[in-house]
């Protein structure tokens, strides 16, 4: 059973939660900026680390 953490989720999804185009998603993830790993021809995302970025983010426009 997946758990709801462990949720993947492929550029186009990430780029509606960060507010940000597939392609600097896809960018940050080659990058290594964005934790993320290929399928494929294709990156996908795990939703927790998405949100832990999107907290970090938070964080950091905050300070």
């Amino acid at each position: 059973m997946i758990e709801r953490d462990d949720i993947l989720l492929n550029s186009r999804d990430v780029a509606r939660l960060l507010d940000m185009s597939p392609d600097t998603v896809n960018e940050y993830a080659r990058k290594q900026i964005l934790p993320a790993f290929k399928t494929g021809r294709q990156w996908r995302f795990r939703k927790q680390d998405i949100a832990f970025f999107k907290r970090q983010m938070r964080g950091a426009t905050a300070a």
